[in-house]
């Protein structure tokens, strides 16, 4: 089987190339950058020039393609890139898929999107799943959560480098998981017949709210948290007039979806008969405390790593 992946340079699809390859797939990757995508070339990875911005650009990426795995996202407030990307550029994806008789089509949706019509990443993803829906292709639909890669720079970073830590009080809990599972589960349904035209609602075994992360980074980093408190209310009020924040991307993605993230899931009740459905040992997902622990521990190494440099450098400099 062939696979084309679009967004195969970001953090969800670079694990789903890398399984991919350890698999035996053959993978194609639809690229804007050769030099940005040069990693995956070296991975063993060809690489196409293709741009969702420019639909010319995208039907002969899928010559002689099984599957087309589309892992791309703008990010929430590039509004500029939205409608020319995330709509108008998926539309002629999923054309072409369909011109090219595509096996499989995978996409990667989010949590509650069916609930925010008010917010335009929200709202496109929406349309692109029931789009894909009504296109004839085989396809599987994941609605994911966030990733751990995600937290690192919302709450690990932040205390490391005595930032505030903006949060809202909404104390829901989340499922946060890693991309490497995502990619465990998006490689499985493409050997299962039974996921072909589902939407699987793709959660870790364990939510967690914000300040049990917080509390955890702090242990590991050995110093507080600062945080500041943004109530749920007023940050509804605040966007209303005037879009997403500003105040850096880390902390604009978790304050623009803090109300889709405070929304009531059933992902819980679903897990175990998604895990069973996908043939996958939940002891084998990575569980977040073991995430930010092998983070913590490889900075740790990293600055002991830079110090002893340092100390060399200063003993040859008195020598």
């Amino acid at each position: 089987m062939s696979l084309l992946v679009i967004g195969g340079t970001g953090t969800l699809g670079r694990q789903i190339v890398l399984q991919a390859l350890t698999k035996g797939y053959q993978v194609r990757c639809l690229v804007r950058n050769f030099r940005k995508a040069a990693f995956l070339k070296e991975w063993g990875v060809e690489l196409v020039y293709g741009d969702l911005a420019r639909p010319e650009t995208i039907p002969p990426c899928l010559k002689g393609i099984t599957a087309v795995i589309d892992a791309s996202t703008s990010r929430a407030n590039e509004l500029d890139s939205l409608k020319k990307v995330d709509w108008d550029g998926k539309l002629c994806l999923i054309e072409a898929a369909k011109v090219a008789n595509i096996k499989r089509f995978i996409f990667f949706s989010a949590q509650n999107v069916e609930q925010f019509n008010n917010i335009p990443l929200m709202k496109l993803k929406y349309g692109i799943e029931t789009k894909l829906q009504d296109s004839g292709i085989p396809y599987t639909i994941f609605r994911l959560t966030g990733f751990y890669q995600g937290l690192i720079e919302q709450y690990a970073i932040p205390i490391l480098e005595n930032l505030p830590i903006w949060v809202t009080n909404e104390n829901t809990y989340i499922s946060y998981m890693d991309t490497q599972d995502i990619a465990k589960f998006c490689l499985k349904a493409l050997q299962i017949p039974q996921t072909t035209n589902q939407i699987f609602f793709l959660s870790g075994s364990k939510g967690w709210v914000s300040s049990e992360i917080i509390n955890l980074c702090e242990q590991l980093a050995g110093q507080e948290a600062k945080i500041q408190k943004i109530p749920l209310f007023i940050l509804k009020v605040v966007s209303r007039f005037f879009g997403f924040f500003e105040w850096g991307q880390n902390i604009s993605d978790r304050l623009s979806f803090a109300e889709i993230l405070s929304a009531e899931n059933n992902f819980s009740k679903s897990t175990f008969e998604l895990y069973k459905m996908f043939k996958i040992d939940p002891s084998e997902i990575i569980q977040l405390d073991d995430y930010f622990l092998e983070y913590f521990i490889r900075l740790l190494k990293r600055l002991r790593d830079i110090n002893f440099e340092d100390v060399q450098k200063q003993k040859n400099l008195v020598i």
